[in-house]
């Protein structure tokens, strides 16, 4: 199993990234992919969460807007659309798979099975 997150960057505030997740050794179907992020001397939080079967969306209350999560299922890969951008967006993002995520659990990363490494995002001017 393999998650690949990719994209990350420094950007100014109120500018865009766009973050990807490369999945490999799983049916990708049968599993939510969730985004979460860690910045310096704070607990690993939920972004964003995608059921890849229904499509269904989840978003954490700070990123709601701001933020979309989207996948290609052809390619086994989600994004994460992330605009207006802010200072304290500032972190490392990763992506999770999970199977059997229910609504209550889509933010914790305890929920979650695999993960792959970060990827840096910094907001500042």
């Amino acid at each position: 199993v393999q998650l690949q997150a990719s994209g990350g960057g420094l950007v100014q505030p109120g500018g865009s990234l766009t973050l990807s997740c490369a999945a490999s050794g799983f049916t990708f179907d049968d599993y939510a992919i969730g985004w979460f992020r860690q910045a310096p001397g704070k607990e690993r939080e939920g972004v964003s969460c995608i059921n890849i079967s229904h499509g269904s969306t989840i978003y954490a209350d700070s990123v709601k807007g701001r933020f979309t999560i989207s996948s290609d299922n052809a390619k086994n890969t989600v994004y994460l659309q992330m605009n207006s951008l802010k200072p304290e967006d500032t972190a490392v993002y990763y992506c999770a798979a999970g199977n059997r995520i229910i609504t209550s659990q889509a933010m914790a990363p305890s929920a979650y099975d695999y993960w792959g490494r970060g990827t840096q995002v910094t907001v500042s001017s």
